[in-house]
């Protein structure tokens, strides 16, 4: 029986530039594949903000910020799929630059922090509007009142971080809801502290590797 011959180097030569341009397409294609894979990302505290207004008795709106939160949540750039956000404040960490308020919003008659330390998002659906802009609809949970939310999006940058080599997402965020829906209903009667209130976001998230 005769052994099969091997190529010629002619033959070899002849098929060289398409042998290479199959390979290059391959790795190009692996290459894309890795890339488009879901990535975690991890919220940074450090910069990272969560605000609020409210009205306050028809004057003015107090402002006031949460100086603890944490969260993470996947999120595939080729696709622009986001999944399992979820997001947490420490109600305690209320902050109106005023020590009174500061106790009084922890009481009963709003937050309930003391039997309700914890205050949570959890994504429920994201739906986008354009490349960078979208809504996420989520369950938030305050004072152990479950309600649905919705929160605008604006997707800032992805890129390098320009000091330290994280990969940086920056987004910001609002939303607006009634604390009457979530069991607060104190001085709403009387007009002097208002039921809607008014939350911003602007965050950082670290990209896990």
């Amino acid at each position: 029986m005769q052994e099969p011959s091997l190529p010629s180097s002619r033959w070899l030569k002849d098929r060289l530039p398409w042998l290479g341009a199959v390979l290059l397409a391959a790795w190009s294609l692996a290459a894309a594949t890795s890339s488009a894979e879901p990535a975690r990302w991890v919220i940074d505290p450090g910069n990272s903000s969560i605000g609020f207004r409210a009205n306050h008795i028809g004057y003015k709106d107090v402002l006031g910020l949460f100086l603890e939160e944490r969260g993470s949540f996947t999120f595939d750039e080729a696709t622009q799929e986001l999944a399992d956000l979820v997001y947490e404040v420490e109600a305690s960490s209320i902050f109106t630059d005023n020590p009174a308020r500061n106790e009084h919003l922890l009481s009963d008659d709003f937050l309930a922090a003391g039997s309700h330390p914890l205050i949570r998002f959890v994504m429920t659906e994201a739906v986008p509007a354009t490349a960078t802009t979208g809504t996420i609809k989520g369950d938030l949970t305050v004072r152990g009142v479950t309600r649905p939310v919705e929160v605008a999006v604006t997707l800032n940058r992805i890129a390098p971080y320009p000091w330290g080599g994280n990969y940086v997402m920056g987004v910001s965020a609002e939303a607006v809801v009634r604390r009457s829906e979530f069991g607060s209903t104190y001085a709403l009667e009387d007009g002097l502290v208002g039921d809607e209130i008014f939350l911003s976001f602007e965050i950082e998230a670290i990209r896990q590797d």
